[in-house]
């Protein structure tokens, strides 16, 4: 069995959705009237601004392009982890407009105590967006109103330096026993501390290194980011320095107790 999802947002591009688990049997562009694309989603980590939403519109001609997805069954429930669903955004049905006539489908809009109107895209989400709307051949000028969205710009980061002290090395194995404890980038951090936004990612990540999970979200991600990359530090510069972003983030909004070992 099989359902329709429509894509506006990062989940327009085929390698953003690969790194979900997500592998559409066929996609193609759609169209939904008398809606109109938002950037007001707060993300859980504020250096990442704010992420695609859709919300009603009544001005003549509004719409918002992008992609219909035909997905397997079991591809809803990634989805809604990867949307957190019942957290950050609600799953409604819409209906769009293709050249095969009109469909029905899901689509994900922000739920109200995650919405930021003050929130900017990140240009990292914009050219997801973009790679996207290019390659399902969105309109022209649906692209060019993408690419000319103001961005949230982030002040550069030092590499991230672990608190000094004697703290306790993790392995993948161990780690899964402390659930409240996420890995990244050698790093381990308690969970316990965030705050209630952060209460779906503790079940989403706890337990687990998240370090290949950030790395495929990147706009130069291929998504063949694997572990050897970490063991034998093949990582560029571009993406050391977007994981130590994340590093002090993750910093802020927990609490360090120890090393990931990836041996």
């Amino acid at each position: 069995m099989t359902f329709l999802y429509f894509g506006y947002g990062s989940n327009m591009e085929r390698t953003s959705l690969r790194a979900k688990g997500v592998a559409p049997l066929a996609s193609l562009r759609a169209t939904l009237p008398g809606w109109r694309l938002r950037f007001n989603v707060q993300h859980f980590f504020l250096h990442e601004g704010g992420v695609g939403n859709i919300e009603p519109c009544t001005e003549a001609g509004s719409a918002v392009q992008g992609v219909l997805h035909r997905c397997e069954d079991h591809h809803l429930a990634l989805l809604d982890d990867a949307e957190a669903y019942g957290h950050g955004y609600d799953r409604i049905e819409v209906a769009v407009s293709t050249a095969q006539g009109p469909q029905r489908a899901i689509a994900y809009v922000g739920i109200p105590s995650f919405l930021n109107e003050h929130c900017r895209p990140t240009q990292r989400y914009l050219n997801i967006l973009l790679k996207g709307a290019q390659a399902a051949g969105l309109d022209a000028a649906y692209i060019e109103a993408l690419r000319s969205q103001p961005v949230h710009v982030n002040p550069p980061v030092a590499p991230f330096e672990p608190p000094a002290g004697v703290f306790p090395v993790f392995t993948a194995q161990t780690l899964t026993l402390d659930p409240p404890l996420t890995a990244l980038a050698g790093s381990v951090f308690d969970m316990s501390p965030a705050r209630w936004q952060h209460d779906f990612l503790k079940g989403y990540f706890g337990g687990k290194d998240m370090t290949l999970f950030h790395l495929r979200r990147m706009d130069q991600s291929d998504g063949h980011e694997c572990l050897d990359d970490l063991r034998h530090d093949r990582l560029s510069w571009v993406q050391r320095a977007y994981l130590d972003a994340y590093l002090h983030a993750y910093n802020a909004e927990y609490r360090y107790v120890g090393r990931f070992s990836y041996d």
